[in-house]
């Protein structure tokens, strides 16, 4: 009897946790209070010690980041540092971004600035005063899409195969910083070029009457593939009398220089470039990683004071590392800038070749590095920013 009465008044006990203070009882309450309470009373709480809550999942995936530099908790969390990272860099340096392509690409409207030491100057003041703000960031939109996985897959990559090549401080040499850093922007680039192909595009675009929508940009990328022969372009020109400035330019063009074979292949006006970017990327990452491992090494060593302001170390290391990989790998973005606006210039493209006459006939050798200057001003800030933001978030994640 005394058992029974025990379990009678340790379920009345349960009963009574399960419920709000505030609650009734059923005989003074509506029916749908009595079904609530019926299922209250049916399924008691569980222990506090018993729930996974979210708090605790957070702490065990922490911990196995730290513990497997290899496992996914420290990879991905790498990852959305690093497409955080990219964002808050490209965003500070939007408009330089989009002035350095309208230079690199020789636009007709603002081949005048190029070369002048006011150069940027006027043609920020011109963008202003025709566009406004937004026109300093048309495009930005597509770049953002396309940086927050491009950022986020290179250092995730980076990540993953410095944990790799570099195991221990032993294994720190040139060779493994360049091939981790090389190896993971060639990562990201493939993943995600189609993405970069459309942000030119848009930056490119300068005229009122030329300007599209992201999704038009996308159409007329994609139609600039049956640009081939004069009879396909005449066809092309039937079919889409509708179209935009940039269309009609394309209808109206050469025949492409660009191999059948190449142009067959699926989404191939979507990778116009990609060869030369890929050879311009290895140079880039690779330098830029190595640089800035190398630097963030032996910083603290020489200079003490940077040992204890670790997001300050990251700033100069990132700027140093952003000069250093910009000059060995300029002349590539210059000749991929180029393959990349082809289409928007009329017919079906260009190839390197092609690419590399064009800027050698217009400006001759000095035409490799023309808008280096404003490269600087881009590529130093943005990859300060990209590589102190990616270890701050890294802190913040706890990896």
């Amino acid at each position: 009897m005394s058992a029974s009465s025990s379990n009678l008044s340790s379920d009345r006990k349960g009963k009574s946790r399960a419920l709000p203070v505030d609650f009734e009882t059923p005989s003074s309450t509506s029916p749908e209070l009595r079904e609530a309470h019926d299922l209250a009373s049916h399924y008691p709480p569980a222990r506090e010690s018993e729930r996974w809550t979210t708090a605790t999942m957070w702490r065990e995936s922490r911990r196995r980041a730290k513990a497997d530099r290899r496992g996914w908790d420290h990879v991905l969390s790498s990852g959305v540092a690093g497409g955080v990272a990219g964002c808050v860099a490209k965003t500070a340096i939007a408009p330089l971004d989009r002035i350095k392509i309208l230079f690199q690409t020789s636009n007709a409207e603002f081949r005048q600035f190029a070369g002048n030491p006011r150069g940027l100057v006027s043609a920020m003041s011109h963008i202003y005063r025709t566009a406004g703000v937004r026109g300093l960031f048309q495009g930005h939109s597509a770049t953002l899409l396309r940086i927050f996985p491009y950022a986020g897959i290179k250092f995730m990559a980076y990540d993953w195969l410095e944990s790799i090549l570099i195991p221990t401080p032993d294994h720190r040499t040139p060779q493994r910083y360049f091939l981790a850093g090389a190896a993971s922007g060639v990562t990201s680039v493939f993943f995600t070029y189609p993405l970069e192909l459309l942000r030119v595009r848009l930056a490119y675009q300068t005229q009122e009457g030329e300007r599209t929508t992201l999704r038009q940009a996308v159409r007329l990328i994609y139609r600039e593939a049956a640009v081939a022969t004069p009879s396909a372009t005449s066809t092309s020109t039937v079919a889409s009398t509708s179209a935009t400035a940039g269309a009609a330019a394309a209808a109206t063009a050469p025949p492409s220089a660009v191999s059948p074979f190449i142009r067959s292949l699926p989404f191939y006006p979507f990778y116009r470039g990609f060869s030369i970017t890929i050879l311009g990327m290895i140079p880039y990452a690779g330098v830029s990683f190595l640089t800035y491992g190398t630097l963030k090494r032996y910083l603290p060593i020489y200079l003490p004071n940077f040992a204890e302001r670790k997001t300050t170390a990251d700033l100069a290391c990132g700027a140093i590392a952003g000069a250093v990989s910009q000059t060995a790998s300029y002349p590539f973005e210059v000749v991929r800038r180029r393959m990349q606006v082809g289409g928007a210039r009329g017919g079906g493209g260009v190839n390197w070749r092609q690419a590399v006459r064009g800027v050698y006939t217009e400006r001759g050798g000095r035409g490799f590095w023309v808008g280096l200057s404003i490269g600087y001003l881009k590529v130093v800030p943005m990859t300060s920013i990209s590589f102190a933001t990616w270890q701050l978030m890294k802190r913040a994640l706890e990896i």
